[in-house]
C-alpha cells in the first residue's frame, strides 16, 4: 500500500481547486460572483503559503474556504463548470522539477512553468548566488531567497527550494522526480542528464526540453535590454 503524507493530499486538494478556477470564464461573471471568486483565488494562494511554511492546518482551512466559495458559486448556478475531480485522480500526478536561476521573472519562465503545471505537480529548484555567479560571471541582481520567495509566488509552482552549492544533481536525487523539464537554454542536454543520473542510479526518468521561446526568454536577454534603456536615459 503506497503511504501518501498530509502535505501530499493537501497538495492534492489545492490542485483540485486551482483546476476549477482555472475553468471558470471570470469575464462573464456577475459583479457579486467575481468579487467571491476573487476570494477564493485569495484563499488559495494563503494555502499555498502556508502549505510551503509547513503550516497544514492552516493550509487545509484556507483551501477548504476556497473549495466551498466556489462551490456555492456553482450550485446557485453562478459558475458553469464541470464537476470537482475525485483527489485520487490528483494524487497520481506526476512531479515535474524545472530548475534555473530565475533571475528576472518574464513571460518565458511563466510559459515553462504553466508547460510544466500541464504535465504534473511543479517543484523549482533555484541556483544558489555562488553557483550562478560561477555560470554567469557576475552576481544576481536579486538575492537566492529573494529569487526563491519569487517563484515560490507564481500560480504553477507547487513548491520550491534552492540548489546544491557543490553538487547540481543532489537536489534531483532527493526528490526523485518523474518528470524534469529543462528551458531551451540550459546548458545540459536531455541525454547528457539522464547518463548522468543513471550512473547515481536514478532511473526512469522522464526528461523534456521545452523549446518554445516568448519574448525575451533569458534573465540574461531581460538584464542586457535594461542596461541598454539605462544608457539611453542616461544620455
Amino acid at each position: 500500500m503506497v503511504h501518501i503524507d498530509l502535505k501530499d493530499r493537501i497538495s492534492a486538494y489545492i490542485y483540485n481547486v486551482e483546476q476549477f478556477l482555472n475553468s471558470v470564464k471570470e469575464g462573464e461573471l456577475s459583479r457579486e460572483a467575481s468579487f467571491i471568486v476573487s476570494l477564493a483565488r485569495d484563499y488559495l494562494n494563503d494555502a499555498k503559503y502556508y502549505l510551503e511554511k509547513g503550516d497544514y492546518i492552516t493550509s487545509l482551512s484556507c483551501i477548504a474556504y476556497a473549495e466551498g466559495l466556489l462551490d456555492a458559486l456553482r450550485h446557485q448556478g453562478h459558475i458553469k463548470t464541470a464537476d470537482w475531480k475525485p483527489l485520487s485522480e490528483a494524487l497520481k500526478r506526476p512531479l515535474v522539477l524545472v530548475a534555473g536561476s530565475f533571475e528576472f521573472l518574464h513571460p518565458g519562465h511563466l510559459a515553462l512553468l504553466k508547460r510544466a503545471w500541464e504535465l504534473g505537480r511543479v517543484h523549482v529548484v533555484v541556483s544558489r548566488d555562488r553557483n550562478f555567479e560561477k555560470f554567469k560571471g557576475r552576481k544576481p541582481v536579486l538575492s537566492e531567497n529573494d529569487r526563491l520567495e519569487v517563484v515560490r509566488s507564481v500560480k504553477y509552482v507547487s513548491s520550491a527550494s534552492l540548489g546544491d552549492e557543490e553538487d547540481f544533481l543532489k537536489p534531483i536525487i532527493d526528490l526523485k522526480p518523474d518528470i524534469i523539464l529543462l528551458g531551451p537554454d540550459q546548458w545540459i542536454e536531455p541525454s547528457e542528464l539522464k547518463e548522468l543520473l543513471e550512473k547515481r542510479g536514478l532511473v526512469n526518468v522522464k526528461i523534456l526540453k521545452y523549446e518554445k521561446r516568448e519574448g525575451l526568454w533569458s534573465s540574461t536577454s531581460v538584464y542586457s535590454e535594461l542596461k541598454k534603456q539605462l544608457c539611453i536615459n542616461h544620455d
